[in-house]
Formats: C-alpha cells, sequence, structure tokens
C-alpha cells in the first residue's frame, strides 16, 4: 500500500468521524427543537458526507478506504454521544416519587431547587411526586441528591423539549415560577 493510499484512508476515517459525529449533534438539536442548529449542522454534515462517499465509491478497488469509511462511522457515533453528552444542551425534569415529600422537598429548596410537589396513589398506598426542572447538566446530581436524602425513593428523568422560562435564570419570574 502506497502512502497516498494510507493518507486518503486516514482522511476519509477523519471525515467520517466528523461527519457521524455531527450527525448526532444535528439528532440532538432535532430532538429539542432547535431548527437553525440542525439545519447548518446537517448543511455541514452532508458536505462532508458527500466528499467522502464520492472518494470511497470512486476508489471500491482500495479496501482500505472502505474500512476507514466504516470504522470513521463507528469512532463518528461514539465520539458524537460523547461531545452531545459533554455540551448537555437543555434542561430535563427530574421526578421524584417519595414518601417523605417535607423533608424531601424542604432540602432541595434549601440546596436552591424550584420544587413542586403533587399528591398521589401508588401501588401500596398514598405517595408525593417532586418536580425539579434543572439543566441537563445537572439532573444526575439531583436525582444522586434526593437517594442520598431518601433512600427507598424513585426517580425519572425526563427531557424537557419546551418550557415557559430558561432554568437557572436570575430574573424575579423565574424565581417565583411553578412547574
Amino acid at each position: 500500500m502506497d502512502l497516498e493510499v494510507i493518507a486518503f484512508s486516514a482522511l476519509i476515517f477523519v471525515a467520517r468521524v466528523v461527519d457521524v459525529a455531527m450527525g448526532t449533534m444535528r439528532t440532538a438539536f432535532i430532538v429539542r427543537g432547535d431548527r437553525r442548529a440542525a439545519f447548518a449542522v446537517g448543511f455541514l454534515e452532508m458536505l462532508v458526507w458527500i466528499f467522502v462517499v464520492a472518494k470511497v465509491i470512486n476508489n471500491l478497488d482500495h479496501p482500505s478506504y472502505i474500512v476507514a469509511f466504516a470504522l470513521g462511522f463507528a469512532a463518528g457515533t461514539t465520539l458524537g454521544i460523547t461531545i452531545e453528552e459533554w455540551f448537555a444542551l437543555g434542561s430535563q425534569v427530574v421526578r421524584v416519587f417519595t414518601g417523605q415529600r417535607r423533608e424531601l422537598a424542604a432540602a432541595l429548596r434549601a440546596e436552591g431547587r424550584y420544587v413542586t410537589e403533587f399528591e398521589g396513589e401508588g401501588h401500596v398506598g398514598p405517595v408525593s411526586l417532586l418536580f425539579i426542572q434543572v439543566r441537563r447538566r445537572e439532573a444526575g446530581a439531583v436525582a444522586r441528591r434526593a437517594r442520598e436524602l431518601d433512600p427507598t425513593c424513585f426517580y425519572v428523568i425526563d427531557d424537557v423539549r419546551r418550557s415557559s422560562s430558561a432554568v437557572g435564570a436570575a430574573s424575579a419570574e423565574v424565581k417565583d415560577h411553578v412547574i
């Protein structure tokens, strides 16, 4: 294998990693309803994809191009997920089912969380449900904190596609906002 084939195999791999990682981000923007970001990333993603596919299809006599294409896809998927998790864009709602509503809500509020309480009936009797809307990067910490305060609680974390207010904003309107 000559140097040109190795260089193009590496270029195909890197371009495919970039293309697939952008596809993962585009999907995240679509799910969150961010049309402009999805459009921009999708446009760039397809420019890269067309370059790579054309190079591979026009050179099927170089199996290393096909392998680089496939490896780039796999690595790009992993990188895209990692980047999307690192950015952690958007908001989430941590729903906590607990038998210790007052104590848990008070403790979370004392830590600066906005907590909305609901009463319900579970399969073994009364249960309370707490809603805590947070930045996505904070959701895991809030769920862990709820489990520290009430080891028997059950929690669910949901993505928020749209909200009437920005989580964590400093305005008085948000501080008084109840979800």
